[in-house]
């Protein structure tokens, strides 16, 4: 009694579970979209079920939705429906139409022998099946025949199932349908890829860049999600890695493009912004991937975009409204992919039929999306374009009104100029008169610095001539008086030549040659003509130096020894230097070299000049020098002057050069003496160095070049 009261209600729970629900007809021509009057559902969230669980405990329910929907992620919905063959073959195709499928299986329960067959779409294939495909199952089911359907179906994307089932041709006529459909659209993709990548690379403008990688990833994402990438990549890497990156990279190639297609930095700071934020949103679903929450992945994304969607709506509405001509195009082309978008959400609630068309409303409007684009962008070059003929044509305009302005002005200030002519000519005569002023002023300025100079150097050079020149006069007169004795004695020997017989005439001469000692006459005579070469040497090197220095006005290059130029100038300052300083020339075996010898010549008289006043203004002398080294070098020789003096801090070393700067009293010099030296050494193609601190004396180094030409 208890068995058949079991049965019993087995009996009416299927009848309960069927009332709902049609049997499922199939002919040789159908291809049947499975929606909610044809089968009933069970959820298993946590795919633990088995078919005999299913069969024998399973409580089918009817779909809320036209066509069956996973709703949870990494869920397992079962499907089941009466089958009927009404075709002449002994299978029925049984397809889905998404990529994110990870296990597709179907179970056909024979009920005359008790019998469940299980096929799943990736068990091998026989020849008797069509075009394997990881979402098509050849359903066992011979003609006339009518067998009891459960299909397992699991996902870790949440989504609608488009489950269908086809006569064996008409599978294979609308695989190819399909395929040609897609083919075209990935004909269109190629192409507009190709096209405006070469754009990019002709006008150099990264909007084309980065509507080329929107483009790449429009069609990988289209691709993938009609399950073309399963031959090619592994089954779960492309759905838990390679899918979802690409629909993220997809929106952030959107994103960049829309950024740089609608100037927003320059347009919007507000909006742009709000876009940074938009680049942190993808990034969330990025992590999630790379992190392996694949499902979570998937919903942060939908939401992801669905945010993102709606935004760049309003951003390209706001900015069209406020004239920004470039956001029409791309407001048209987004406004119509939202509404693509919104007919697959009413296909997928049942609102609208779902069918050939309505399947591929997402490739038709994608399609006009990329057109709309390119139009956009190609408007946007002509938007350009007419902007700067624009500004040409105003920059024309203004020119020529300038050129009228300027003409009308040039009129009146020609007027003035005449005026102003007059008297610019009579302050120019007294400019060039102030100007001739100065420059005699100037140049009597530098002829009193040098008449200063050659003033000490005078009262030097005379009483350095003035010894030698009393040397020679202290010996002629004693040198005088010997040849007076001399004469004295040939007069009286001249006498006896003339009267050899006259013995009166022997003894004055005698007499006097032994009073006048001719012996110490000789010896005194030799003596003073000794010291009057010596004193005409020296009258002789004086007036030598002279003449080296005379030459202070030359104005063609000579050979000159440096060395020897530095003696001579040493030779005219002999008697200006006090017995306390002693200076020592250390000197480099120098070649000649080409110069201003005359101009050197002054340099050096004022720089050893300085040093000796340096010394002397010292309060307390020990042992005070001057030392002089010449240095020769490839290039250049250098001459080196250091005393120890009195030396001077860094603000008068900074100004020592500049023209009527002095540290002496008032009346004691002109201050021009540095600056001559300065000059005379520019002119050279030289350099002057100095170091100097107070107390430590100084230091003048002075490099001239060898090849001045």
């Amino acid at each position: 009694m208890k068995k058949y009261l079991f049965l019993f209600l087995l009996l009416i729970k299927s009848i309960i579970s069927f009332a709902g629900a049609d049997t499922l007809i199939i002919h040789e021509s159908d291809t049947k979209l499975i929606n909610k009057k044809y089968f009933t559902q069970l959820e298993d969230p946590g795919g633990r079920l088995s078919i005999n669980n299913v069969i024998n405990r399973g409580i089918f329910t009817d779909c809320p939705t036209s066509l069956p929907r996973l709703r949870l992620s990494n869920s397992v919905i079962w499907l089941k429906l009466i089958l009927q063959n009404k075709t002449n073959e002994p299978f029925i195709p049984v397809s889905i139409s998404s990529s994110g499928i990870d296990d597709f299986d179907l179970y056909s329960v024979n009920a005359n022998i008790n019998k469940v067959v299980h096929i799943d779409a990736e068990a091998p294939k026989t020849d008797d099946n069509l075009l394997p495909a990881i979402n098509v199952i050849q359903c066992s089911i011979l003609p006339d025949s009518t067998r009891t359907i459960y299909l397992r179906i699991e996902s870790k994307v949440p989504d609608i199932l488009p489950v269908e089932f086809h006569g064996a041709n008409t599978f294979l006529q609308n695989f190819i349908a399909k395929n040609i459909v897609f083919g075209i659209f990935m004909g269109i993709v190629g192409i507009m890829l190709v096209y405006n990548l070469l754009l990019y690379f002709i006008v150099k403008d990264k909007s084309y860049l980065f509507y080329v990688s929107y483009i790449l990833f429009l069609g990988i994402t289209q691709a993938t999600f009609r399950g073309y990438g399963h031959s090619l990549i592994n089954h779960t890497f492309l759905n838990t890695y390679f899918t979802p990156v690409c629909r993220i990279l997809f929106w952030v190639s959107i994103i960049l493009f829309v950024n740089q297609f609608l100037q927003l930095k320059e347009q919007n700071k507000g909006i742009y912004k709000y876009f940074l934020l938009l680049y942190i949103l993808f990034a969330v679903p990025f992590v999630l991937v790379l992190t392996g929450n694949f499902t979570l992945s998937y919903s942060v994304l939908s939401a992801c975009a669905t945010i993102s969607s709606i935004g760049l709506l309003i951003i390209g509405i706001i900015l069209y409204s406020k004239g920004y001509r470039p956001a029409k195009f791309f407001m048209f082309g987004w406004g119509l992919f939202l509404i693509s978008v919104l007919f697959s959400i009413a296909r997928n609630k049942g609102y609208i039929p779902y069918n050939d068309f309505t399947s591929n409303l997402l490739l038709y409007s994608s399609v006009i999306e990329i057109v709309m684009f390119s139009l956009a962008l190609a408007d946007k070059i002509n938007f350009y374009r007419d902007q700067t003929n624009q500004s040409q044509f105003l920059a024309l305009k203004i020119a020529r009104e300038n050129e009228r302005l300027i003409t009308e002005q040039n009129i009146m200030l020609e007027n003035k100029v005449l005026g102003r002519t007059k008297e610019l000519l009579e302050s120019n005569k007294n400019l060039t008169s102030l100007v001739k002023n100065l420059r005699d002023a100037q140049a009597q300025l530098i002829e009193t610095e040098k008449m200063a100079s050659l003033g000490q150097l005078t009262a030097g050079i005379a009483h350095e001539i003035n010894n030698p020149i009393n040397f020679v006069k202290s010996n002629v007169r004693p040198l005088k008086l010997d040849f007076n004795d001399i004469f004295q004695l040939l007069d009286l020997y001249e006498t006896i030549e003339k009267e050899p017989g006259n013995k009166d005439v022997f003894k004055p001469a005698t007499d006097l040659r032994q009073s006048i000692d001719l012996d110490f006459i000789r010896t005194e005579i030799g003596d003073l003509l000794d010291g009057i070469e010596e004193g005409a040497s020296r009258t002789a090197e004086i007036i030598q130096s002279l003449r080296t220095f005379s030459r202070t006005d030359e104005v063609e290059l000579k050979l000159a020894d440096i060395n020897k130029s530095i003696l001579s100038t040493l030779v005219l300052l002999r008697n200006t230097i006090p017995y306390y300083i002693e200076i020592t020339p250390v000197f480099d075996k120098l070649e000649p070299i080409n110069c201003y010898p005359g101009k050197l010549n002054q340099v050096f008289m004022n720089l050893i000049q300085n040093s000796i006043q340096a010394i002397t203004e010292k309060k307390e002398h020990g042992k005070e020098s001057i030392l002089i080294v010449t240095r020769d070098y490839p290039e250049n020789i250098s001459i080196e002057i250091t005393d120890t003096g009195i030396g001077m801090d860094e603000t008068t070393r900074q100004k020592m050069f500049d023209p009527f700067f002095t540290t002496k009293d008032v009346g004691e010099g002109t201050g021009l003496g540095l600056s001559i030296v300065f000059g005379i050494i520019e002119k050279h193609h030289g350099a002057i160095d100095v170091k100097s601190q107070p107390g430590k004396g100084t230091t003048i180094v002075i490099m001239l070049p060898k090849t001045l030409s």
